[in-house]
């Protein structure tokens, strides 16, 4: 566990928040405690790390509502719902905005625990993706328009006879801006530069306007 990452317990029964909190910094984990999704709204910040620990039914705004407001503020942290009244159409629900999982009240503290690490996995691996997203759009930075709009012919399939068509430019110039382009996103095969660019097709579409 990174020593930025933590366990957000947001959780309206303090003895209940208290012993998941007990457990959690028994197993290495950092927590923060809140008792109510507007406590949580109130502090929360964007570069936070890790996962949450929610119940479903609290005062005020409930689990759900909250997941909808992080949500509508762009924030991704995994979730672990836990809830006394579980039912499949609350799961589905959860689950379905992205819930890593939904544990019902008593919670098996093993249960718990394999949820939470998993939770925390996918926080790792978000991180790393956004990471991974980050460079792609500086390496894009560096291309020249016209480089931008081969690249995006490139991913799409087409040869450079039919890019050059396309453009208005020749085939051999094609070759010397596809050679250009995969210089400076460090990538020597068309291979490599698909797999370099799956899941940012959106960065490379704003790019080549």
């Amino acid at each position: 566990m990174q020593p930025d990452n933590a366990v957000y317990i947001v959780e309206d029964d303090a003895a209940v928040r208290d012993s998941i909190d007990l457990l959690l910094r028994l197993r290495g984990y950092r927590t923060r405690l809140f008792a109510s999704a507007e406590d949580f709204l109130a502090e929360v910040q964007a570069d936070w790390t890790g996962c949450m620990l929610l119940d479903i039914r609290m005062g005020g705004q409930d689990g759900l509502q909250l997941q909808q407001a992080l949500g509508d503020r762009g924030l991704s942290l995994p979730i672990v719902f836990v809830s006394a009244y579980g039912d499949v159409a609350t799961t589905r629900t959860a689950l379905k905005a992205g819930a890593i999982d939904f544990l019902e009240k008593p919670v098996d503290e093993d249960a718990l625990l394999a949820a939470i690490d998993s939770a925390m996995a996918e926080a790792r691996e978000r991180l790393q993706r956004a990471a991974k997203s980050h460079d792609v759009e500086a390496r894009l930075e560096r291309l020249t328009e016209r480089e931008r709009q081969v690249l995006q012919r490139v991913v799409s399939g087409m040869h450079n006879r039919e890019i050059a068509q396309e453009l208005g430019i020749s085939p051999r110039t094609v070759e010397v801006y596809k050679s250009r382009m995969m210089e400076k996103l460090d990538v020597r095969r068309v291979p490599e530069l698909i797999r370099l660019m799956i899941g940012n097709e959106a960065a490379i579409d704003r790019h080549a306007q």
